[in-house]
């Protein structure tokens, strides 16, 4: 390092005042997925409804919140709160043609894996990735998943763990669903 040139922050972002604002829809929104693990029925559908509406004026403005755009954290922030937009799959569609065309480096591979399949299961298709789940009859199961038997290969081109590596780690995090 070069004396008197002061160390530079880790991630300096473009619009720090939208990453603030996603990191705080984020957490309001695990929040409240959480509490409702924890109370059933205190699910508010209205969580949702207001980030999406936030989301697609973040986006008509900045376009995608990239991680030089919010940071990494609000990058991932935003593909989450997309993520639980399915009453609005077309911008969540939107959102997916934003992230794929990102370089490398300014979204994360996962990120645009689970979105793909996310927009897939909610267009009624089969998913790419196997990231999207139905928990049932004791087990954590996949949804349908086109071409399944590479689906393990596609997953590593996202850098993704194995799909057996990720029902394993279901159980491990989650434990077996109820039996009802």
């Amino acid at each position: 390092m070069s004396e008197g040139i002061p160390p530079q922050p880790e991630s300096v972002t473009q619009f720090p005042q939208i990453a603030s604002e996603i990191e705080v829809m984020f957490k309001i929104d695990q929040d409240m997925r959480e509490k409702n693990l924890r109370e059933p029925g205190s699910w508010d559908r209205h969580v949702d409804a207001r980030n999406t509406e936030r989301m697609k004026e973040i986006v008509a403005e900045v376009g995608w919140p990239t991680i030089s755009k919010v940071g990494k954290e609000a990058a991932h922030g935003a593909w989450l709160l997309v993520q639980h937009a399915d009453h609005q799959v077309d911008f969540q569609e939107q959102c997916l043609m934003l992230i794929k065309q990102e370089s490398v480096g300014e979204v994360a591979l996962r990120d645009i894996a689970m979105l793909e399949d996310r927009v897939r299961v909610n267009r009624n298709r089969p998913q790419l990735y196997g990231t999207q789940f139905r928990q049932t009859t004791g087990e954590h199961k996949p949804l349908p998943i086109e071409d399944e038997i590479n689906v393990d290969e596609r997953r590593r081109e996202m850098g993704m763990i194995t799909l057996k590596e990720e029902i394993d780690g279901m159980y491990e995090q989650y434990g077996a669903p109820d039996q009802g």
